[in-house]
């Protein structure tokens, strides 16, 4: 069972035998898609970690400015993923109906990235922006700081 740390702003302490997908944990659109995401996958085939915590300082690049700017990343244990091209991975490793939208990756990843960061921008006046989620990091939970 891995070991969480204590703190939110700790080195990440825990054994990656999992992919993680990295989301805006101040967004709602991002915390729904968390909330689908827990509610199909009772295996918790993922880990969970919000774009503003110490996991995501610890495995990604330094985030762009502005929040709007900020995108959903997948990193599977070998590669990271950003964008379009993390929602068709996460999908496909979520397998069944999902893989379905793995269809669209023969599409231009400009063409993907271009509808993806329409939404991206715009996430905060469609959905709603709120405080970053709260964590538990007991051991049991998918949730990384």
């Amino acid at each position: 069972m891995p070991t969480y740390p204590a703190s939110a702003n700790a080195i990440v302490d825990v054994k990656i035998d999992k992919p993680i997908i990295f989301f805006d944990g101040e967004c709602n659109l991002c915390n729904g898609f968390v909330d689908f995401i827990l509610n199909i996958d009772p295996t918790q085939k993922f880990y969970l970690a919000p774009l503003q915590g110490s996991t995501a300082k610890q495995y990604l690049p330094p985030l762009p400015n502005k929040q709007e700017d900020w995108a959903i990343a997948y990193f599977d244990g070998q590669k990271t993923y950003h964008a379009s091209e993390a929602c068709l991975e996460i999908c496909k490793e979520l397998g069944g109906i999902w893989s379905i939208f793995a269809l669209t990756q023969p599409l231009p990843i400009s063409f993907r990235d271009f509808v993806y960061s329409i939404i991206a921008t715009n996430r905060y006046n469609w959905f709603g922006q709120t405080a970053c989620r709260t964590m538990t990091f007991d051991g049991r939970s998918p949730f990384l700081p």
